[in-house]
């Protein structure tokens, strides 16, 4: 008979007896094991955070300059369309059209020419798509009149007093005229964005059509 101190000799414990097989002694054997759980040490989750610090640093300037900068086109497309839009309606209509700007309000208007001797009256356009619409008011937007002889040169000395006249009404109200001929008043408008950048709308007297440039950072 194998006494108790024999038993454990050959390894089995002492709560164990040839009654409960193998199978029991492995269960109690793999709880005695530990297992090591995966995850991240403190240190690590430091570093991660460090790293999209810096990341986020050097991205968050770049992403402000690319919306500045698509804000600033879109601004310069709405200008572009209302343009070509009262051109086309002072051609086709044969009346002098002229596009409106309030920077302070943040809107445009294209308007038409209501009375044709006289002090100039004009009236928005109605039910007419893309006659109005909003300017974002972070884009500040200037009008330059070139010198007159230039202009008077280009569109033909034919309406000097005219065009002299229509100028000065423009000048005062921030507009800019569209004539029956297909010519315009030449004007340059300025955009610049918060961020310094900036576009010029170069309006051609003989066709009415617009060059855009880019500015130098300010």
């Amino acid at each position: 008979m194998r006494t108790r101190a024999t038993r454990e000799a050959e390894g089995w414990s002492a709560d164990f007896s040839p009654q409960q097989g193998p199978r029991a002694r492995d269960s109690r054997t793999s709880l005695r094991t530990v297992v090591r759980a995966p995850g991240f040490t403190l240190i690590e989750l430091m570093v991660v955070c460090v790293l999209v610090g810096i990341l986020t640093a050097i991205m968050l300037p770049e992403m402000t300059g690319s919306y500045q900068d698509a804000v600033l086109r879109s601004t310069s497309r709405s200008l572009l369309d209302a343009f070509e839009l009262a051109s086309s309606e002072a051609v086709s209509h044969n009346q002098e059209h002229r596009v409106r700007l309030d920077v302070s309000a943040g809107r445009y208007a294209v308007e038409r020419r209501v009375r044709e001797t006289g002090p100039q009256q004009f009236e928005p356009l109605r039910d007419v798509p893309g006659s109005t619409g909003e300017l974002d008011k972070r884009i500040s937007i200037r009008i330059e009149i070139p010198d007159t002889e230039e202009t008077t040169a280009a569109a033909g000395s034919s309406d000097a007093d005219t065009r002299k006249h229509s100028a000065a009404d423009v000048q005062s109200a921030n507009a800019l005229a569209f004539y029956p001929d297909g010519t315009a008043d030449q004007r340059e408008l300025i955009l610049r964005d918060r961020q310094g950048f900036g576009l010029t709308l170069k309006l051609n007297p003989v066709t009415a059509r617009v060059r855009v440039g880019e500015l130098a950072r300010q």
